[in-house]
């Protein structure tokens, strides 16, 4: 019986694009379930309060939201919906974090 490869696909590979002491915002969009999704941030600087980014991106984008601790990544905003063009756009207006910074994942 011969040895079947299957093509593997890691969405994570790309974060570790090797720029040491410059960290990137990584917007993601997970498929929950049927047409429900959640759109993750992480790596916000850790001097940035996070939780009343939250709070803004609930008011903003009128939809629930909430701040999860995540041992590696450290602490994650999770927002129901796909709202990764939106976040992008805010953290711009803003000035959070430079445009070059942000990286969108997902479908």
């Amino acid at each position: 019986m011969a040895d079947v490869q299957f093509n593997t696909f890691n969405a994570f590979d790309d974060a570790k694009d090797g720029t040491e002491g410059h960290e990137k915002i990584h917007v993601r969009v997970q498929q929950r379930n049927g047409r429900k999704c959640i759109t993750t941030v992480a790596g916000l600087a850790d001097d940035l309060d996070i939780k009343r980014i939250c709070k803004a991106f609930k008011k903003n984008f009128s939809c629930n939201g909430a701040v999860q601790a995540d041992e590696e990544v450290g602490e994650v905003i999770q927002l129901s919906g796909d709202q990764r063009t939106k976040v992008m756009e805010f953290l711009k207006d803003q000035e959070i974090c430079l445009a070059s910074d942000i990286v969108l994942h997902g479908f």
